[in-house]
């Protein structure tokens, strides 16, 4: 009768612990902060957003996913309702986007603010307000890419076109004429010389004590001025081609540079993925090891306590009980001599 009263006592004592436990998780837990709901709807995927995910406004955590459901009143869209603090500055201008927590896959809902607007959202819980939902970050990435892929080959396709053998020929035999026209010009500046050279013969020699035949000299003008003319067609051709040729390829070089061409974009889709890449080794590693960390703790702690149980069962219900005496201390006993060895 002894026993079944002291594990009747036992038994009533665990289960009023048990109660006090609940009673006090209970009152520790409890959320007497006012709450808002919102509701987004999505056209985009919404893989890797559960029930419970955090809402974070600006990086600040705000609120948590309430439920995730199909839209009734757009047909194929996400709705995902939201519940947010009382103190989270939800305004006409807020919007809403998908963030991702690093390497994990996990989704999270980022609200900002455009600042267009200072009013405060009005919302019911009954009737929740819809705050717009904006392309995420990835999905932007996603379509920039594809449209820089896009542009990069209809750029080679160009430049192939315009290197053809045929246009390179084309090329070739302007350079060819260009250096064919420097041959004419040389050979024009020899012919001024000449023409330089009788007419201050001319001169002397009207002057002077010799004479020079003047029909000879205008026939030697002439034929001067003709290789002049000559030459000036030839060049003026070759002008003709290789300004054609500049300007094909001055629409290509523009083409590429211009702002909001291949070139800027290639460099904005670089420095984004620069930066994910930078924000996912400084915010994201650093605390998934101290989660790693903290959870072996855990594990340890734990192992810890199922051994002691293992050990002594009877400490849940009557404690550890007293320890032993030490060395010095009353009822001490050595272990040689409590095994009655000499």
């Amino acid at each position: 009768m002894e026993n079944k009263s002291h594990a009747l006592i036992a038994g009533a004592f665990v289960l009023l612990v048990s109660a006090l436990l609940v009673a006090m998780a209970i009152w520790l837990t409890r959320d007497k902060s006012v709450h808002h709901v919102y509701e987004l709807s999505s056209r985009e995927n919404v893989t890797g957003l559960q029930p419970q995910a955090t809402v974070k406004f600006r990086g600040v955590s705000v609120g948590k996913v309430m439920g995730i459901s199909f839209d009734p009143q757009n047909r194929g869209n996400v709705l995902i309702r939201i519940s947010t603090d009382e103190l989270a500055p939800v305004s006409k201008s807020t919007f809403a986007t998908l963030g991702f927590q690093g390497v994990t896959g996990l989704a999270f809902v980022q609200l900002d603010d455009s600042g267009e607007s200072k009013e405060d959202l009005p919302t019911r819980e009954d009737a929740p307000a819809r705050i717009p939902m904006r392309s995420s970050l990835f999905t932007k990435l996603s379509e920039q890419g594809t449209n820089i892929l896009v542009q990069v080959e209809e750029s080679s396709r160009k430049l192939n076109q315009l290197l053809t053998p045929d246009n390179q020929k084309v090329l070739l035999g302007a350079v060819q004429n260009i250096g064919q026209a420097a041959t004419g010009l040389g050979q024009a500046a020899n012919s001024i010389q000449r023409f330089s050279s009788n007419a201050d013969k001319i001169l002397d020699a009207q002057f002077g004590p010799e004479k020079m035949n003047l029909p000879k000299l205008a026939a030697e003008v002439a034929d001067t001025l003709k290789s002049l003319q000559t030459t000036s067609k030839s060049l003026e051709a070759t002008s003709d081609e290789a300004r054609a040729l500049a300007g094909e390829f001055k629409q290509v070089s523009q083409a590429l540079v211009k702002p909001g061409g291949m070139v800027d974009k290639l460099t904005d889709g670089v420095q984004t993925l620069t930066n994910v890449g930078q924000s996912l080794y400084n915010g994201t590693l650093p605390r998934v090891n101290r989660t790693s960390d903290e959870t072996a703790r855990a594990a340890r702690q734990v192992s810890r306590t199922v051994n002691g149980v293992n050990d002594n069962p009877q400490s849940l219900i009557f404690g550890n009980g007293p320890a032993l005496p030490g060395p010095g201390e009353t009822g001490f006993a050595p272990p040689l001599a409590a095994a009655g060895k000499p």
